[in-house]
């Protein structure tokens, strides 16, 4: 499994609007999903692992630790708001917690003991500017609730609920299993991109005319076609342990709006050399040695 890091030792000298690639805080629990680590709740999980409701405290916090939570709502003096989709929080090990507020990713520390979380003041986050109606008042409530904050966790069966000292809950739901996506034959929707991943560019949704028309698929027989925007693409790629090497790309030539042509300027940077993959469920994410980026998500 190849991950990426994001070295939260250090996140209380880091601002919380520092300008952090969203790629590095998506691979940030990556290695919390391959295993999980017990929890000061641990003497007592045997006696509390049947289904039914129960505190962290009981059925130990090596239940929540290493998945993924899809946030399902808050509720704020008695006001349900429900979250858009992609909105989740995952406790990772060693005190680690990141997500996605619906827009941007987040990551912080969280300290577990019994059913009590401990979420520190440290977050750091991507800063990207979402279009979707509602997003990012949902993201200012739900980072404002759970960052700096202490929170009771009560499981019940697939469902967890997090109730902060002021009465503010938080409803969330495991996602389910499910198989990874396949690097081949998968058509890969771009979601977001960075253009100087070493500069400390961060990650930015695409313009709102390019959403659903960026994409790439790979195949064994060592090309990837697809989208990039406006033109059409077509390039060999061969697939190494965690690299893929991009030949020069072959495009039709369309001229489109000044967006869209800036949006493939960027991409075709991709090729031409060797990038750095990752692969996550339904996640892919590239990043190249000039430190463009990209990540996409498996269509369904």
């Amino acid at each position: 499994m190849h991950t990426q890091r994001l070295n939260l030792s250090a996140l209380g000298a880091v601002s919380t609007r520092v300008g952090l690639s969203a790629l590095t805080v998506t691979g940030l629990l990556a290695t919390a999903a391959c295993g999980t680590e017990s929890g000061s709740g641990t003497s007592d999980s045997r006696s509390g692992s049947g289904s039914g409701a129960g505190s962290v405290s009981t059925r130990t916090a090596t239940e929540i630790i290493g998945k993924q939570w899809n946030v399902q709502s808050v509720t704020v003096d008695g006001k349900t708001r429900l979250a858009p989709a992609g909105a989740h929080i995952e406790f990772g090990k060693d005190g680690k917690m990141g997500g996605n507020y619906g827009c941007n990713h987040f990551a912080a520390t969280a300290e577990i003991k019994g059913d009590t979380i401990t979420i520190g003041n440290n977050t750091v986050k991507t800063e990207m500017a979402c279009t979707t109606k509602g997003t990012m008042d949902f993201e200012s409530q739900l980072g404002g609730v759970i960052s700096s904050s202490t929170a009771k966790a009560e499981l019940n069966d697939d469902k967890l609920t997090l109730t902060m000292e002021n009465g503010t809950t938080v409803d969330l739901t495991a996602e389910k299993p499910a198989e990874p996506a396949e690097l081949y034959g998968t058509k890969w929707n771009v979601t977001g991109m960075t253009k100087d991943a070493a500069k400390g560019d961060s990650a930015v949704a695409l313009v709102s005319e390019a959403e659903g028309q960026v994409h790439l698929t790979f195949d064994e027989k060592g090309t990837v076609s697809g989208k990039l925007g406006c033109n059409k693409v077509t390039a060999k790629a061969t697939v190494g342990d965690g690299t893929i090497t991009l030949g020069t790309p072959g495009t039709t030539r369309m001229m489109c709006s000044p967006s869209l042509m800036d949006t493939e300027k960027t991409l075709l940077k991709l090729f031409g050399g060797t990038v750095k993959y990752q692969l996550k469920g339904s996640t892919l994410t590239l990043t190249s040695e000039n430190g463009t980026g990209v990540e996409a998500v498996a269509a369904k």
